[in-house]
């Protein structure tokens, strides 16, 4: 196990990485090569990539890496889900978003310069991840020009998607915006019911959600009471998804 640290820093969390180079599995791989990172990438090159990588398993609660750390690898998730968060002024941490298994995580600083993660990323539930270099992947960029529209189309996806955010947490009321978040979270192919576990605990779905844990908890009462959603700890049952659309037309 190694510790990862800045001793200037004024946070005092490490960053423990568990060191682990065994191979994850294939089916891990396979979801690696259907990221839109990946998709259009021979799989030599994948492999060599992959040969410069390292999979990491990591506990309940550990840190990955701390916000304005330079940033040498980017990550992908195989398995278990992570909490990316900021630090404010005064010390309180804002919930930014939850990273689920098949997504990649930090890629945008693929394209920083200098490249520092802009936030902490901690693990809510034990979970694999695959560290990759940045500079691995540049060079395979430039080596291979026909790489770089397929990146530069999932960095603009990216960007269309936190703007739709943004406009989420600035123009909808408290009540649409977790109404939003919960449709956010079915299937796409779900047409009239679903069901969804909530990514974070409740009371970091609230700071997700730019709202106090009161707000949250008060709106999902309301919801429940209409029948829009049905609670079990962090799953919830939604019967007719069409309603909940309406709430936010």
């Amino acid at each position: 196990m190694e510790s990862i640290h800045d001793t200037g820093s004024k946070y005092t969390n490490l960053v423990l990485v568990a060191d682990n180079r065994a191979h994850s599995g294939e089916d891990s791989l396979c979801a690696l090569r259907e990221h839109a990172l990946f998709r259009a990438v021979r799989a030599e090159h994948v492999d060599e990539l992959l040969r410069q990588s390292r999979y990491l398993r990591l506990g309940h609660h550990q840190l990955l890496y701390r916000q304005d750390m330079p940033a040498y690898h980017f990550f992908f998730v195989v398995s278990g889900c992570l909490r990316l968060y900021r630090l404010d002024a005064s010390g309180i941490d804002r919930t930014l978003d939850s990273i689920a298994p098949g997504e990649c995580f930090a890629e945008v600083m693929i394209y920083a310069e200098p490249a520092r993660y802009a936030c902490y990323a901690e693990v809510l539930k034990s979970c694999e991840v695959l560290m990759m270099p940045i500079k691995a992947y540049r060079d395979l960029l430039l080596r291979y020009p026909e790489y770089v529209q397929p990146a530069l189309n999932h960095f603009a996806q990216r960007a269309v998607t936190r703007f739709r955010d943004l406009e989420v947490m600035t123009v909808l009321s408290a009540r649409k915006r977790l109404v939003r978040y919960l449709l956010d979270l079915l299937p796409d192919d779900i047409d009239q019911s679903g069901e969804v576990e909530l990514p974070l605990p409740k009371c970091q779905v609230a700071s997700r959600l730019a709202m106090q844990p009161e707000t949250l908890s008060r709106i999902l009462a309301g919801l429940k009471t209409s029948g829009l959603v049905r609670v079990n700890r962090s799953r919830l049952f939604i019967p007719d998804t069409k309603r909940l659309v309406e709430i936010c037309s």
